[in-house]
């Protein structure tokens, strides 16, 4: 089993289902965002995985970020749009989108509170602790009809998209829209595709 520890939430591999169940049971173990985390955060994690699960292979990971129209960004009052559950009980206060509209040298990220509708104004209101950015809650019509009515209510020139899909999908957004992606960039030996190849071999599973 593999299984990502997230050192921005150093702790929460200890704290919280199923990432303490998978923390247990994993052989292998990757801590990922290295790049943007802090070092105290890392080393946490790192104390917890020998904590309860010493013979675990630990893979240090980046994740480099990239944006599909950065001039978009460059300057602009931007509203980013960011994966909900990461903003709530995951208890971030930014995530990838945040990252990549400061490198990008957005001008101002626009905070959506005066402009939510619904139960994303709800969301607000449960979760004070959330900072300049709109959680994606589109669980059902009613979150999504609220995320496109908040959406389209703010006052922006552009919006960072930086959740696991693309919300033109689902919504439809009257401003310019950007795309933030991002992947695992491993950090010395071993990586990911040695320790695949390995088991392969291991195991007589390559014919």
């Amino acid at each position: 089993m593999i299984t990502v520890a997230d050192p921005h939430r150093a702790g929460h591999e200890l704290n919280f289902y199923p990432g303490e169940t998978t923390l247990r049971l994993a052989d292998v173990v990757v801590i990922n965002k290295m790049d943007s985390a802090s070092p105290e955060g890392i080393q946490t994690v790192r104390e917890n995985i020998d904590k309860v699960n010493p013979d675990a292979i630990v893979v240090d990971g980046v994740s480099p970020l990239s944006i599909d129209k950065p001039e978009l960004v460059k300057g602009k009052r931007v509203l980013v749009v960011e994966d909900g559950p990461t903003l709530t009980h995951g208890h971030m206060k930014i995530g990838a989108g945040v990252i990549a509209a400061r490198k990008c040298g957005a001008a101002e990220l626009v905070n959506p509170r005066p402009y939510a509708v619904g139960r994303l104004k709800e969301t607000f209101e449960i979760y004070p602790e959330i900072g300049s950015l709109l959680p994606a809650m589109g669980y059902g019509e009613e979150q999504i009809r609220d995320l496109e009515t908040t959406i389209n209510n703010t006052d922006c020139d552009a919006v960072v998209i930086a959740t696991p899909i693309d919300l033109n999908r689902i919504v439809k957004i009257n401003k310019p829209t950007v795309k933030v992606d991002y992947e695992l960039q491993e950090i010395g030996s071993p990586t990911l595709s040695e320790i695949v190849d390995d088991f392969v071999k291991k195991h007589d599973l390559g014919k």
